[in-house]
C-alpha cells in the first residue's frame, strides 16, 4: 500500500507492506537513524516520536495509521536558530551516556514542557517513566530537562 507521511516538514511516499511499523518506516523510507529500535514491546521508549503532535511510541503504530499526518523525530528537534533547549541540556547536563535511549527521552521532554513548561522533578520523573535508561540512573536526564525549562528563550521549535 501507498503511504505518504510528512515527517519534520517534508512528506514522503513510499510503497509500504500494510504490518510495516512506523519505527522501521522512519529508520528505513525515511532513513532517519535517531528514532531508536530498541524492544519492539513498547516498554522502553526508545522510539518514542511525535504523531500529530502527540508523544507515541513507533513500535506500536502501523506505518498506514501515520498516512496523511505530521510525524516529528529527534532529528526535526534542531532549527535554523539551534538545537533545541532539551538537546542543550543533555549536553550541558551530561543527560547520555551511552545514547541509546536519548531520542525517544529527548521527544519525550520536549513534549513535556511545550505542555507544562515548568514541571517539578516528579512531574519530569513521570513523564519519563515510560522510558528505559540502562546507563544513567536519570539524575543527569532530570537535571537536563530542569536545565532546557529554565533556558527556553531559545525554543523556537514547538510548533
Amino acid at each position: 500500500m501507498q503511504v505518504t507521511i510528512n515527517v519534520n516538514g517534508e512528506p514522503i511516499t513510499r510503497d509500504v507492506e500494510p504490518r510495516k511499523l512506523l519505527v522501521h518506516f522512519i529508520r528505513e523510507d525515511a532513513e532517519l537513524r535517531g528514532t531508536h529500535w530498541g524492544c519492539d514491546t513498547s516498554n522502553c521508549g526508545a522510539c518514542t516520536l511525535w504523531v500529530d503532535g502527540e508523544a507515541v511510541k513507533s513500535c506500536t503504530v502501523l506505518a498506514a495509521q501515520a498516512d496523511g499526518h505530521d510525524v516529528r523525530t529527534v532529528e526535526g528537534m534542531e532549527t535554523e536558530a539551534g538545537l533545541d533547549p532539551v538537546q542543550q541540556g543533555f549536553i550541558e547536563c551530561h543527560g547520555l551516556q551511552c545514547g541509546f535511549c536519548t531520542p525517544g527521552m529527548m521527544m519525550t521532554a520536549r513534549w513535556l514542557l511545550d505542555h507544562n513548561p515548568h514541571p517539578s522533578e516528579e512531574e519530569i520523573r513521570e513523564a519519563i517513566s515510560g522510558q528505559i535508561c540502562r546507563c544513567t540512573g536519570y539524575k543527569n536526564i532530570v537535571e537536563a530537562i530542569q536545565w532546557a525549562a529554565d533556558h527556553p528563550a531559545t525554543s523556537e521549535v514547538n510548533a
